[in-house]
């Protein structure tokens, strides 16, 4: 998978601060970082929450393929309270089945 590319803007603590919104959205919509400096010393990035994970933290092969297979099958669109019951019915079955096979 190609990593789209990424542009680092260097920007004052003081313009950081009153544009802070802006930045948020260019980051997030664009994947643009702002490198912050203060004084002169680069002290912060600002980066999206995507750009980081596809940076730091991406996704194991195996981990996508799972996804690729539930989005297959339709359960990546499970409800928590629908995975719970699912979770519940087959321990229930489970507990069944080992209570018949231990007599």
């Amino acid at each position: 998978m190609k990593k789209a590319s990424t542009t680092t803007n260097l920007v004052s603590a003081l313009t950081a601060r009153t544009q802070f919104g802006q930045i948020m959205r260019r980051a997030s919509a664009t994947n643009e970082r702002f490198l912050v400096d203060r004084n002169g010393e680069p002290t912060v990035m600002i980066l999206s929450v995507k750009d980081y994970m596809d940076t730091f933290a991406p996704e194991p092969n195996w981990l996508a393929r799972i996804r690729a297979k539930s989005k297959q099958n339709g359960t990546d669109k499970l409800t928590m309270p629908e995975i719970d019951r699912i979770i519940s019915e087959v321990r229930r079955k489970a507990k069944k089945t080992d209570n018949t096979t231990v007599k």
